[in-house]
């Protein structure tokens, strides 16, 4: 049967209200137990904890209602776990769901949460494949406690501050020009060591490592830093670690404890460390380093404005699903159902079944915008590519724009019309052509100029 997708035509917008701003901070450990499944459907579950993974957020008072931001150590979080994680926070913060911008930051050695998926394996007899329910439920927990105790010691913020900062030699785009002339998306996090993709250009990325500071006068309070890429420089062989992302920002956090460091991923769908990585241990440590400078240089070159409104804008966004003969709903139910198959084709089946419902039902996607007047923060799905940050700071001219990737991620990768064109195809790709109109018509409703 022949679908239509759509963006919902209505808009919430809260203006903000004449109120005393505060800010609250909240740490939670989120480490995955030992053989716990990594990324969703890596063969090899977790051995050994090389680093903790943590939720790091915040919740911001003043406006309509509290915003709650919480980004976690985790590859992703999707449909009906995603609904959880708001819904959970939203309580804990006395806010409604839609105030609640929940991403992860995509390190591979973490774990792929979603409710809907394993609802459907535990029906095929794989109960806790994808991940471990009660482990995961206890966590959620933990961190809305975390979140409801945080509002007893709140911070006064009379000002923000905003900083670009120039990262070099992290980002590469995935797509390559090959010899022949043809193009591949096969420059992956490790492709360092291959000399070819080592030689190639960059391609299109955002080399700016973008920080919202939060002060209470002179004092600060919190760094929000935001750089797109994949967080990943090895991985897969069961080791768990928040990877150079991570430890770049724990580096930073030792330093001073009173300044709340958080990290969120941009637009970096697209975007790897393969140009300057080929896996070892000592480019994850120049990783590691240079992205610890950024974030570091980043109080040296505030912009710093006075915080006296707090709006808040969102739309629903209506994305269509992928057409491919893989991804029809008779060929993921046989997959799924099929025993023959491996336990990981079996899951990325029941993840794809799990996507295709959420749209058939037509339960749209948040796209949220928080406006602190100069500096806006947007949240967008899934594996979003690099071109819709670029188009999302177009459209906001001379204004401070940070586009944070990973919110709801059943979409898997998230391409523009162009990569679509150039017949780009992956496994973890669950949405269609006609993405970009749609997304372009979000950015539009939620940023202002």
């Amino acid at each position: 049967m022949k679908r239509f997708t759509y963006i919902l035509l209505f808009l919430v917008v809260s203006p903000a209200i004449a109120a005393d701003i505060t800010l609250s901070t909240f740490t939670v450990d989120v480490t995955i137990p030992l053989g716990h499944r990594c990324m969703g459907v890596l063969p090899t579950k977790s051995k050994s904890v090389a680093d903790p993974l943590y939720a790091h957020g915040f919740v911001l008072q003043g406006g309509q209602k509290p915003v709650v931001l919480c980004a976690l150590d985790w590859c992703e979080i999707r449909n009906g776990a995603f609904e959880q994680w708001k819904t959970a926070l939203a309580k804990a913060a006395g806010t409604s769901p839609e105030y609640v911008l929940i991403t992860a930051l995509h390190q591979h050695d973490a774990p792929v949460v979603d409710l809907d998926a394993q609802n459907l394996l535990d029906k095929v007899g794989l109960e806790n494949e994808l991940y471990q329910v009660n482990w995961h439920d206890q966590t959620l927990a933990r961190v809305a406690q975390a979140v409801k105790d945080s509002l007893e010691l709140t911070s006064p913020v009379t000002h923000y501050g905003t900083s670009d900062i120039k990262v070099d030699r992290i980002a590469s785009n995935r797509r390559v020009i090959l010899e022949n002339g043809g193009v591949t998306y096969s420059r992956g996090s490790r492709s360092g060591g291959n000399e070819y993709m080592a030689n190639a250009p960059e391609g299109d990325i955002d080399p700016m490592l973008k920080t919202i500071t939060f002060f209470n006068h002179d004092k600060v309070l919190l760094q929000l830093h935001h750089y797109a890429t994949h967080p990943m420089s090895y991985y897969g062989q069961g080791v768990v670690s928040a990877d150079f992302v991570g430890l770049a920002r724990d580096r930073l956090q030792r330093e001073n404890q009173s300044i709340r460091q958080i990290f969120v991923p941009g637009c970096g769908g697209d975007v790897t460390a393969g140009k300057y990585n080929n896996g070892s241990e000592e480019h994850r440590q120049e990783l590691i380093n240079k992205l610890y400078q950024a974030m570091a240089a980043a109080s040296k070159n505030t912009v710093k404005h006075k915080l006296t409104n707090i709006n808040f804008r969102n739309t629903a966004l209506v994305l269509p699903f992928h057409p491919g003969a893989h991804l029809t709903r008779k060929q993921l139910s046989e997959d799924l159902e099929n025993d023959g198959l491996s336990t990981e084709k079996r899951i990325l089946a029941a993840m794809g079944l799990a996507s295709r419902n959420r749209v058939e039902a037509n339960k749209p996607l948040d796209f949220p915008c928080v406006d602190l007047g100069n500096a806006q923060i947007v949240l967008f799905p899934g594996e979003t590519f690099i071109g819709y940050q670029l188009i999302a700071q177009q459209y906001a001219g001379n204004n401070f724009v940070m586009c944070i990737a990973y919110g709801d991620a059943w979409t898997g990768y998230l391409p523009t019309d162009a990569t679509f064109e150039e017949n780009f195809t992956d496994s973890w790709l669950w949405v269609g052509k006609g993405s970009e109109k749609k997304i372009r018509e979000a950015i539009k409703k939620v940023i202002r100029k």
